[in-house]
């Protein structure tokens, strides 16, 4: 039985033992100038790596070879929208322009069949539109019907029934493309893009231990006094991968639990906040080691989602971080300091991170080493039993072995009765 309990009771190797990181420990609590004065640790630069999601969150993609494109334009408001601001401006601008410049040529047009601009001295003449003398003229006067602006100068009469007509279809066509344009900029002009300029992440994000486990973290912070509303976080990982039947899949995308469950996930951003994501047996890190960790190739995008308190439409702030961007063994600055009745965040630190000793095994050598600790601690003392029971066998011989076996078990039960750790048959029996 000693050999047996031998085989459990061997002490396992301290994932500790290997650490690539030593640091130093920082105090809990230290000055704000202490804190200054700590320089943050940068990692060496590696290989470059393409990019899918830049760090102010534009996705790296172009779309190239479509046919149909003309699915653009049976979503001409959205494709207005979306138009950078140089082409929306000449958009807006030759749209009243040619509008105008067509109404005119038909005034100009009606006026020249009708022969007014022969009669322009002739005062018993009644032309469709008064003092319309030209071109020109014919211009202004569809200007001011389309605008409303109405000089009283250039006036239509009763007896022009195609000038009525064209003028109801001016105003009608010109409300439309008030309207239109009008909304397209209204909607351009309050898109949240820019709120979230306001959104940062940190540079790096770091693996370090939290309450014994190794967990990946980054920090997200809103640099405005008005909050994002109902703020959520959500981060992918961005890898290639190959199935088992040999399919290559590129950019592959496989969510990062950072408390959906718990609900973690949904943030009160008023002040910086660590997200942290537990490297566990569902984590896409769970055998990922800190030298393995320098030979991969990936990419973590993270995706902040609320809503703009000052207008109600919804905000996202997108950020990335490469291989090269992920400090194993590092945790971040303190940011939030206490002052003289309210609460002041440092961001000169939002970006530093300092060492802290981690280990350089991945999480699951760590649980694994775990679980051998425990067996270790659950079989010591039965096996030191068993080695002293042996040892008095030998020396005695078999009956006075048994017998000290027995003595041993004996005062083990005796001393564990005095601790209140264990109930003895006698008091079992007066329960």
């Amino acid at each position: 039985m000693a050999e047996e309990n031998a085989a459990f009771s061997a002490v396992p190797e301290s994932p500790f033992s290997d650490t690539k990181s030593p640091g130093v420990v920082l105090p809990a609590k230290l000055a704000k100038q202490e804190w200054d004065d700590i320089k943050p640790v940068k990692k060496p630069k590696g290989r470059r790596c393409q990019r899918y999601v830049e760090k102010d969150g534009h996705c790296n993609v172009q779309h190239g070879n479509m046919q149909e494109t003309y699915r653009y334009l049976m979503d001409i408001f959205t494709t207005l929208v979306d138009l950078k601001w140089r082409y929306s401006l000449l958009v807006f601008i030759m749209a009243y322009a040619v509008t105008w410049l067509f109404f005119g040529v038909i005034w100009w047009f009606i006026a020249y069949c009708r022969g007014d601009l022969e009669h322009l001295e002739d005062q018993t003449w009644t032309p469709c539109v008064n003092n319309l003398n030209g071109f020109v003229s014919a211009f202004l006067f569809s200007i001011e019907t389309e605008t409303t602006i109405g000089y009283g100068h250039r006036v239509i009469t009763d007896k022009c029934p195609e000038g009525i007509i064209l003028l109801l279809l001016q105003a009608i066509l010109g409300s439309m493309v008030n309207a239109f344009m009008v909304g397209c900029m209204f909607v351009k002009i309050s898109q949240p893009n820019k709120r979230a300029e306001t959104l940062v992440f940190s540079s790096h994000c770091v693996i370090s231990l939290r309450d014994d486990r190794l967990c990946l973290m980054f920090r997200v912070g809103d640099l405005r006094n008005s909050h994002i509303v109902e703020a959520s976080i959500r981060a992918k990982l961005i890898k290639s991968k190959q199935t088992l039947e040999g399919e290559f899949i590129p950019l592959n995308q496989t969510d990062i639990d950072v408390g959906f469950d718990t609900g973690d996930d949904r943030l009160f951003l008023v002040s910086p906040l660590i997200i942290c994501h537990e490297i566990n047996e569902q984590s896409p890190f769970w055998e990922i080691s800190r030298e393995r960790l320098e030979k991969d190739d990936f990419e973590i995008v993270v995706i902040l989602e609320g809503m703009v308190e000052a207008t109600g439409m919804t905000c996202q702030a997108r950020s990335s971080y490469l291989v090269d961007e992920v400090l194993w063994g590092h945790r971040f600055m303190p940011v939030l300091m206490l002052e003289d009745g309210f609460y002041e965040v440092d961001y000169n630190a939002f970006h530093q991170t300092f060492e802290v000793p981690t280990p350089s095994c991945s999480a699951r050598e760590l649980a694994e080493a775990a679980a051998r600790l425990d067996a270790y601690l659950y079989w010591s003392i039965p096996s030191q039993l068993d080695e002293k029971a042996e040892e008095m066998d030998n020396s005695r011989g078999g009956d006075g072995g048994l017998i000290a076996r027995e003595n041993i078990e004996k005062e083990h039960k005796l001393s564990e009765e005095q601790n209140g750790t264990l109930t003895g048959p006698e008091n079992e029996s007066k329960v």
